[in-house]
């Protein structure tokens, strides 16, 4: 860009002798260099500080790369490359009959589970009649020991009945006391439960919910409105739950934005808000207005992490560039430009506005230079 500023004031100096036929001498020939080298250098420290421009630039989207959550052959590919989807649509679909298995087998045994819980309880009631009958019982027994001990000690009962009441007593203590264990363990696997719920029944409700969970997943939807692109995808294949072997990528379509790289020279002139001009190699001698929507705040090239090595001073003889979000203004619908283009990006400060101009038309006159270009 310095070059045509050069350029154009070279053919500016030549058009001047040409026209007012000012003789080429030792006065007036470095008069035109030295008075160039002080005008155009003024110009360029002027328009690159408050004006700045950059070759770094492009558009940036989000993808997701699409991973299955379960694994299985893949039975169906209902996407198209590059067709756009609504979210919700469906991408693919996975062989569901191992997994429509699992959910009747949940089922199953949920049922089964159900019917386990009502034995419980009338155990559980069977053992509190049991109790009962066992606290009754050695009452009886109590009572008739107790008979048996007073008639001793009048004579009507011999020393060995007596023993035997008293041995039949703490028998049938000992059975009250089985039996109220016996009771209390129904009652503990009766009552057993989370969230007000029993817990094989609970289990075996999350095993049914994982089944089903499972099942849905068979069906992969279009996580966001947006299109796949590079499908390789094809029935047959098999699709595994591992983040590094996706079956597709998923290009979001949310609002396009670009990024461009800027000297850190200019950062005092890079301010949200302000406009921008772009061109595109792809569209050569057009120019698009944008605006400056934020600075991001780091560079990338002073991050740290933690690691077992130390940072040498070589790290930090870097010269990384400030990151700036832009959106376009103009409307590039009639356009064929592919998401991801390269730009180049010019800013325009509220400083030295006059300027600007410069800028402008060296924007202008680079979009033209698109044009030419040779393939090697």
């Amino acid at each position: 860009m310095d070059l045509l500023l050069v350029l154009t004031y070279a053919a500016l100096c030549i058009a001047i002798f040409k026209i007012f036929k000012i003789p080429l001498n030792k006065w007036t020939v470095p008069t035109a260099v030295l008075g160039g080298v002080v005008l155009i250098g003024t110009l360029i420290l002027l328009m690159n500080y408050n004006h700045p421009f950059t070759q770094v630039g492009g558009q940036f989207y989000s993808t997701t790369p699409i991973v299955s959550s379960v694994r299985g052959k893949v039975v169906e590919v209902n996407v198209e490359a590059n067709q756009q989807m609504k979210k919700g649509d469906v991408m693919l679909r996975i062989d569901p009959i191992p997994y429509e298995a699992e959910v009747i087998k949940a089922r199953a045994a949920l049922a089964d589970a159900n019917q386990d819980v009502l034995q419980l309880e009338s155990d559980y009631k069977a053992a509190q009649s049991d109790t009962i009958k066992a606290a009754a019982e050695r009452d009886k027994a109590e009572r008739e020991f107790a008979r048996y001990q007073k008639g001793f000690k009048r004579g009507a009962f011999t020393e060995q009945q007596v023993d035997t009441r008293r041995q039949s007593f703490k028998a049938s203590q000992a059975a009250f006391e089985a039996s109220e264990a016996k009771e209390e363990s129904a009652r503990l696997a009766f009552e057993s439960q989370i969230f007000g719920e029993n817990t094989t029944v609970a289990q075996l409700k999350a095993a049914l919910i994982q089944a089903e969970f499972n099942l849905r997943e068979t069906v992969v939807r279009a996580p966001t409105d947006g299109y796949v692109t590079q499908l390789a995808l094809r029935p047959g294949m098999m699709a595994v739950p591992l983040p590094l072997v996706p079956l597709m990528t998923f290009v979001h379509k949310e609002e396009e934005f670009f990024v461009g790289a800027f000297r850190q020279n200019s950062l005092q002139r890079l301010k949200p808000g302000f406009e921008a001009e772009f061109l595109f190699r792809a569209l050569p001698g057009k120019v698009f207005k944008g605006k400056i929507v934020e600075v991001l705040p780091t560079i990338a090239e002073g991050q740290i992490s933690a690691s077992g090595t130390l940072r040498s001073t070589q790290t930090f003889n870097t010269s990384g560039r400030a990151m700036v979000k832009l959106v376009l203004d103009d409307d590039m619908s009639e356009y064929v430009l592919p998401t991801g283009s390269n730009a180049e990006i010019a800013i325009y400060s509220d400083s030295f506005k006059h300027v600007s101009i410069m800028r402008k038309v060296l924007i202008r006159m680079k979009s033209w230079q698109n044009y030419l270009y040779l393939d090697h």
